[in-house]
């Protein structure tokens, strides 16, 4: 994982709520399924699943992250 998507995971681990993690994940997916447009962008996809998985433990588990 880039050193971007964990500096942003520990931003969002430590600023926003464990039950607003998984919509802000759900946000960053949605955006990055309209990566066309030139604010938002497909870089958005692997960033939305990152944080959802914070709050997801299958997908944790799936990713191969340990459940902590």
């Amino acid at each position: 994982m880039s050193r971007r998507i964990r500096r942003f995971q520990a931003w969002v681990r430590l600023k926003v709520p464990n039950g607003f993690r998984f919509g802000l994940g759900l946000l960053l997916i949605a955006g990055g399924l309209v990566g066309f447009l030139p604010v938002v962008g497909f870089w958005m996809l692997p960033l939305g699943v990152a944080v959802a998985a914070m709050d997801v433990r299958w997908l944790k588990r799936k990713l191969g992250w340990s459940s902590k």
